[in-house]
């Protein structure tokens, strides 16, 4: 082994195995099985069944991401190479037509097979799986650098922290992934700096993937006020590490004790309302919150799961820990796809 390569585990071996092993044909045959085949038939672009209908230019772009290569030139040869073995008549192998159609590619049509089938595995998870019989949802956020066209600088520029010049364009996503399975659900896309890129406003565009009786596990970025409302308007449990402004205010000494450094209080919602919210929204929102705090692990928490003889707080602490597993899903995501530098020479191609 070099030096510098990363050990792999069998997981990553497996899909390596798979990447490697999979052309736009046997992509195709996913797309149009039992499975997917009535989500996208609802999805399809008016067309005409010529070379590069939607379904094959898709089963071609997604063969073409997962390759080594990665090259248009690439699948176009191969598709050709599968039409001549399969008896159809060859098309030209210039990558103009290929590129053309993958244009065309409605990007509602990607997104929402990308979250159908995380969902389809999702649901497959076995119950032994889950939380007390509950799905639990992981969110957590990542960059990915890409190349460094003009294009991407104007729509993700670089981080304050690089000199003009020196860096790449960066791109932030937030991910929600399911924890029992791995499998990645939903992710939004944004830029490192200015407004829309934050991990809240991404989250924020991603709730509707949570159903009820969910439970939402994140770090310190999440848990505000008026998150926290929306999860319990949803249904949904969330349990995070408090948010840093919070954290230095909090005085066990106050509110309902539950026990050693655990309590209930009382949130006010902040006076003034958030650019993003609509003042309708603002007004629904409740006027006050009760939460529940506590101390585990050198950290405090903050959730919405209310009674400490049902959820005492090491059982939440045994929860919480089982959160680091995002940051190693997206690690794995990113390494074991070549992600880390995305090929995109345009934004549109990157979302």
């Amino acid at each position: 082994m070099h030096p510098n390569q990363r050990p792999t585990t069998p997981q990553q071996q497996r899909v390596r195995y798979y990447a490697g092993n999979t052309d736009s044909h046997a992509m195709f045959n996913l797309l149009t099985g039992p499975q997917l085949f009535d989500h996208i038939e609802g999805l399809l672009p008016k067309h005409r069944e010529r070379l590069f209908p939607p379904t094959e230019t898709l089963s071609m772009f997604l063969a073409q991401s997962l390759s080594a290569d990665g090259s248009c030139q690439q699948v176009v040869n191969d598709a050709m190479v599968k039409r001549v073995i399969s008896g159809l008549k060859p098309g030209k192998t210039n990558t103009g037509g290929y590129c053309k159609a993958r244009a065309r590619l409605p990007l509602k049509m990607i997104s929402t097979l990308a979250r159908q089938a995380g969902a389809i595995v999702a649901e497959g998870a076995t119950s032994w799986w889950h939380w007390r019989g509950r799905q639990v949802r992981l969110v957590d956020g990542a960059t990915v650098t890409m190349p460094d066209t003009q294009e991407n600088q104007d729509a993700y520029p670089q981080s304050n922290s690089q000199k003009a010049g020196l860096g790449f364009p960066t791109c932030r996503m937030v991910a929600l992934l399911c924890l029992g399975s791995g499998v990645l659900l939903d992710t939004a896309t944004g830029p490192c700096k200015g407004k829309g890129g934050d991990e809240q406003t991404l989250l924020r565009s991603m709730l509707d993937t949570l159903k009820d009786n969910d439970i939402l596990l994140g770090d310190a970025y999440y848990p505000t006020y008026f998150l926290l409302c929306e999860l319990i308007h949803r249904g949904v449990d969330g349990l995070f590490e408090q948010y840093g402004a919070r954290k230095r205010s909090t005085d066990f000494r106050k509110g309902v004790k539950l026990g050693v450094r655990d309590h209930l209080i009382v949130l006010t919602k902040p006076q003034m309302k958030p650019d993003w919210m609509s003042q309708d929204d603002y007004d629904q929102t409740p006027a006050t919150l009760t939460v529940r705090e506590f101390q585990a692990g050198g950290k405090i928490m903050v959730t919405t799961f209310l009674n400490a003889k049902d959820t005492p707080k090491a059982m939440l602490k045994a929860l919480y820990r089982s959160r680091w597993n995002v940051e190693l899903d997206l690690r794995n995501i990113k390494t074991t796809l070549g992600m880390e530098t995305l090929r995109c020479k345009t934004p549109d191609m990157a979302i």
